[in-house]
């Protein structure tokens, strides 16, 4: 194996300059995951959600985001999970994405909020109906005894809607937004003096631009 202190990666293919972004955070964030998407990104959309648990402790996870409001960042999970009982008991969180081939990373601290029920369903009813199945089966971060489990209540599920085309949504299944009030851009650059750029939103909800020494 080799030394991870030998292991590094040369920064240089761009640059974060304050006059060449937006002045929404959202709008910009908008564009860098745009350009992750077209530069092939290995899921573009995947982030690492953190959550604060019982002990008051942090707690990661990597979810996938579905859609982006001008106002935040919505993804959707069972709300009976650990990251969503998580969630409800302390409604603010932290987000970390890492584009490696374009040297990107946007950090985003915020609250959240559930999304209405009836949003959350058209999105439900457009996934694959495997992925409809795969939330009926799963009770999401509970102890199962073995695979098996799994397993023999799919085969119910499907069983039971094999002649439907989309499946109704869980009740425990829903959406959350992440909405922010600090929002961080990260591009690497050469001899680790990368460039960093904090928006971050006062009361009267507007945003200011600072640059962070590296």
């Amino acid at each position: 194996m080799a030394k991870l202190q030998d292991l590094r990666e040369n920064y240089e293919l761009g640059e974060l300059i304050e006059s060449k972004v937006l002045d929404d955070p959202i709008q910009q964030f908008t564009q860098w995951i745009e350009d992750a998407i077209q530069h092939k990104e290995k899921e573009p959309n995947a982030m690492v959600l953190s959550t604060i648990n019982a002990a008051g402790a942090p707690s990661s996870r990597v979810v996938l985001v579905k859609e982006i409001d001008p106002d935040g960042i919505v993804f959707y999970t069972n709300y009976e999970s650990d990251k969503a009982q998580q969630i409800a008991a302390h409604p603010v969180v932290a987000l970390n994405f890492n584009w490696l081939l374009l040297q990107r990373q946007v950090r985003i601290e915020g609250r959240v909020e559930k999304i209405d029920a009836e949003r959350a369903t058209q999105y439900f009813q457009s996934r694959p109906k495997s992925s409809q199945i795969g939330a009926w089966v799963s009770e999401q971060s509970k102890i199962i005894e073995n695979r098996a489990v799994l397993e023999e209540s799919k085969k119910a599920i499907e069983l039971k809607h094999e002649k439907d085309q989309v499946l109704p949504k869980p009740p425990h299944w829903g959406g959350f937004k992440v909405i922010p009030h600090s929002v961080e851009f990260w591009q690497g650059r050469r001899s680790r003096l990368h460039d960093r750029l904090r928006y971050t939103q006062n009361e009267s909800g507007i945003w200011t631009i600072s640059r962070l020494s590296p």
